[in-house]
């Protein structure tokens, strides 16, 4: 049976959807010291200017995105991508991401931000392979060793 996968806009504090953010913050955490990790809380998650998207599949929460809407510096910041372990490889990050540029274009947002870090390979594959470009620290990341900073603009 073929799998079902929707990409909607939900509040981060369920349960299941905390699992999923508890799962990427332990990832990060093995990977990076606390310093480099920039991930916002999950009750900042659920703040009118940030957009946060679940994609379930079959109804199970497999993977998270978000887009907060930065108006103080003109750009919309990718946040808190991440696909569960076990449905790695379906093509849901690319879905999230696709949906979150949509998103953006929908709020008028001309520039999509990131920051990722170097350690995260297939992320930086993922967003290299949908038109992200590296650049430099923007808004108030420091020029951080560890940290890879993305960006993308969007026409029209």
């Amino acid at each position: 049976m073929a799998s079902e996968i929707t990409i909607e806009q939900e509040d981060p504090r369920r349960a299941d959807v905390e699992r999923l953010i508890e799962a990427l913050n332990a990832y990060n955490e093995g990977l990076y010291p606390d310093a480099a990790n920039y991930h916002l809380p999950v009750d900042a998650l659920a703040s009118p200017d940030i957009i946060f998207l679940v994609a379930r599949m079959n109804g199970e929460a497999v993977g998270t995105g978000a887009l907060w809407l930065r108006t103080e510096w003109e750009l919309g910041e990718v946040k808190r991508m991440y696909v569960s372990p076990k449905s790695r490889g379906s093509g849901v990050a690319a879905r999230i991401l696709a949906r979150l540029e949509n998103v953006a274009k929908d709020n008028k947002v001309k520039h999509l931000m990131l920051e990722t870090g170097i350690e995260s390979f297939e992320a930086i594959r993922l967003y290299e392979r949908t038109g992200f470009s590296r650049r430099g620290p923007f808004a108030d990341y420091p020029d951080a060793p560890l940290s890879v900073f993305m960006e993308k603009t969007l026409a029209g």
